[in-house]
């Protein structure tokens, strides 16, 4: 593939990974919430359902997704329920009583699961990759499903480190505010609006 298209690639992807999404929003959450390591795993699990995504688009399944209403609708309904699902498990860390406020632990392989779960079943992504990638596939370079292959796993890489770069400021900043009992309580509302708005949004989105 040719050195500027896929510096041209890398560039577009950094402004749309920086730019302020769900993915972004979760990943601060987690870190303030759980910390530095936290946010991390659920960084990395963000980044590995780009993998399903390439493929997915590389493979012509999303376009199948596209023209399947059903399979549209089912796989944004199970995102849908799955992020109000968190936001009212966040509801119950806020309303613990004080002795019981501070943060409990998740595993961090829980949170690797989660990271997947919220990339994954997010049907959107699969349709912006569908229309995304194909644009930087140059007709003489070779197989075009190669070449999304390798601008996915590019994507992925520089996700990965604006993504850890969040979690680990987000971690910073969070540790310190977490030790006061009615900070804690507040993310934890804060939590529970932000999913609960991203999981509506993407209940109500068409394609």
């Amino acid at each position: 593939m040719d050195l500027s298209t896929i510096l041209s690639f890398l560039g577009v992807s950094m402004l749309l990974t920086i730019a302020p999404g769900p993915d972004n929003l979760f990943v601060v959450m987690q870190s303030v919430s759980y910390g530095k390591k936290a946010g991390l795993a659920t960084a990395f699990g963000l980044c590995s359902g780009i993998t399903v995504h390439t493929t997915a688009a590389a493979l012509g399944i999303s376009a199948i997704l596209y023209h399947s209403n059903v399979a549209f609708q089912m796989i944004k309904y199970i995102g849908a329920f799955y992020l109000l699902y968190m936001a009212w498990q966040s509801l119950r860390e806020a309303r613990k009583p004080p002795k019981a406020e501070k943060v409990k632990k998740q595993s961090l392989p829980a949170l690797y699961r989660r990271g997947i779960f919220m990339n994954v079943l997010n049907p959107k992504v699969s349709l912006f990759f569908l229309a995304f990638l194909p644009q930087f596939v140059t007709p003489d370079a070779g197989s075009p499903v190669s070449q999304m292959i390798v601008l996915g796993l590019l994507f992925m890489a520089q996700t990965i480190v604006i993504f850890s770069f969040i979690a680990l400021f987000s971690g910073s900043f969070g540790r310190s505010l977490l030790e006061k009992p009615e900070v804690a309580r507040a993310i934890n509302y804060a939590k529970a609006s932000i999913f609960s708005i991203i999981g509506v949004r993407l209940a109500l989105m068409s394609k």
